[in-house]
């Protein structure tokens, strides 16, 4: 027996749910065709258009031009009978309406619909997302007036319901067996998963495992030997988590919409502005932006924390007390995933400013190319700098070869010195940099917030942790230029920097 507040539960859903489908009537009003033969033409320009079919039939949703990630995905969908895909897009870019309802609906216009799973976190969830499916069939006068009477029986609070011309629609929690699920004769043949994962669910990877398996086993294979399109539809919330696992699976096709392009602006202009997206990202702070809006989860270590990351405009580089670069060429060839970085700092009396970064896994030669162009740089704007390099790392040829070469190309030899201090440990070295960061004495170069090098930087110092295998070499090469920038306090004669020539095999 239902408890009073199971039936009030109840009442509110189905009020919630009569007032949408009001609001569809009303806003799917039917234009009048001068004849027939109009009225099929424009069904036929309709059907082959999927940003015209949308903003004619769904209005209510098209209020916003779609972009073009919107339109590809369609198509994508529509020209592969037998479609893999793991749509990660970031909130608010409208992916659940995209692939639960418009495309859908899409294909049943065209005739490539006959039976549609759609699974969400839970069965209650899964339910309230296909009951937006049945208000559109019951109520989307111009899909009706165009496509025939829609809705036949069943319910979305069943679970399931049918269209007049058969065509079925299920609603299954995540784990919920979907075993037996069919129509007639007629298998699923379009199946979405809709945001499925949660921060509770990935920080268990057992949990992870068990549903990735419950996709593969027991979800997937209600089609007809594969013969659909398979969606999984979500944002990247963590490395641990379905929408990774799928996205590893070589079968899929990968859909990456991040809120931001590469180069900082939205991907979705029509919607949103870049002061949007910048009000958005002081508010929640970069590690929860990059989460939520650009499919990039970052764990955050117990040593640095993302309220001591501060932005502020750089002074001039001639105002600076003390201006250092330092290069990290984590140079292991036979590591795929070491970085290589390089800093450059300016110290005032009070403070410290990251003024430009290099972290990247790239080629050596890129490396080096970026630190004379850095030098280059400071040299224009009338400034000097020191700089240097790890000394251990000074006994590659191939690294004093790459030095040369450029500086040759060049015709001048960037002043480079070794850091040949006999090192603490790593982390201890990394550690000690967090008082400066907690009393805020560090600030990172608000002009280049967007820049991928800078961000690259600043998710290394955030994932640090005693222990973790996450990239740190950016950060070790900070604590280098930390150390050489109190040294040069302490000894000013060291801000006159030479190149210091090879005299030996091995040496600079």
């Amino acid at each position: 027996m239902l408890s009073q507040q199971d039936k009030k539960q109840i009442a509110k859903q189905l009020d919630e749910f009569h007032r949408l489908c009001e609001s569809i009537r009303q806003s799917t009003y039917v234009p009048k065709d001068k004849n027939e033969n109009d009225k099929q033409a424009r069904i036929k320009k309709l059907l082959t258009n999927y940003a015209d079919f949308v903003e004619y039939y769904f209005p209510h949703y098209a209020t916003t031009k779609p972009a073009k990630f919107h339109k590809d995905a369609a198509k994508r969908v529509l020209n592969d009978k037998k479609y893999r895909g793991a749509e990660v897009w970031a909130r608010g870019h409208a992916k659940s309406v995209t692939f639960n309802i418009l495309i859908p609906m899409w294909l049943k216009a065209k005739g490539e619909l006959r039976t549609m799973v759609l699974v969400g976190k839970s069965e209650d969830n899964a339910k309230e997302l296909i009951s937006d499916l049945q208000a559109e069939l019951m109520s989307n006068h111009r899909y009706i007036a165009d496509f025939g009477e829609q809705f036949n029986f069943g319910d979305w609070q069943e679970g399931k319901f049918t269209t007049k011309d058969e065509i079925a629609f299920f609603a299954r929690g995540r784990g919920q067996s979907p075993r037996g699920l069919r129509k007639k004769q007629f298998r699923p043949d379009y199946i979405v998963c809709d945001d499925i994962d949660d921060d509770e669910l990935c920080e268990n990877p057992k949990r992870v495992r068990k549903l990735v398996k419950w996709i593969l086993e027991a979800l997937f294979p209600t089609m007809d030997m594969g013969r659909g399109r398979f969606v999984i539809v979500g944002n990247l919330i963590s490395k641990n988590s379905v929408m990774a696992a799928m996205m590893a699976n070589t079968a899929m096709k990968v859909s990456q919409i991040n809120a931001r392009d590469k180069d900082g602006n939205p991907t979705w202009s029509e919607k949103y502005t870049k002061e949007e997206l910048d009000d958005v990202e002081r508010f929640q702070g970069y590690i929860s932006f990059q989460k939520e809006y650009m499919n990039n989860p970052i764990q955050e270590g117990t040593v640095f924390k993302n309220a001591w990351m501060k932005y502020k405009p750089m002074a001039r580089l001639q105002g600076y007390e003390t201006l250092v670069a330092y290069c990290d060429p984590s140079f292991k060839g036979s590591s795929k995933n070491d970085y290589k970085a390089i800093v450059l700092i300016g110290r005032t009396r009070t403070e410290f400013h990251i003024i430009r970064c290099f972290a990247r896994q790239c080629s050596v030669s890129e490396m080096v190319k970026w630190y004379f162009d850095l030098w280059d740089w400071v040299t224009e704007k009338g400034a000097v700098a020191s700089y240097w390099i790890e000394g251990v790392f000074m006994q590659h040829d191939l690294l004093f070869d790459a030095f040369q070469h450029e500086g040759l190309a060049r015709k001048r030899q960037l002043p480079l010195r070794p850091d040949t201090r006999a090192k603490p440990d790593k982390f201890l070295r990394i550690e000690s940099l967090s008082a400066y960061f907690e009393r805020g004495d560090f600030y990172w170069n608000e002009s280049r917030q967007n820049d991928p090098d800078e961000k690259t930087a600043m998710e290394q110092m955030l994932a640090i942790e005693k222990g973790s295998s996450t990239a740190d070499d950016f950060p070790d090469a900070l604590e280098g230029a930390v150390y050489i920038a109190h040294e040069q306090t302490r000894n000013p004669h060291e801000q006159k920097t030479k190149f210091v020539k090879r005299t030996r095999k091995n040496d600079y």
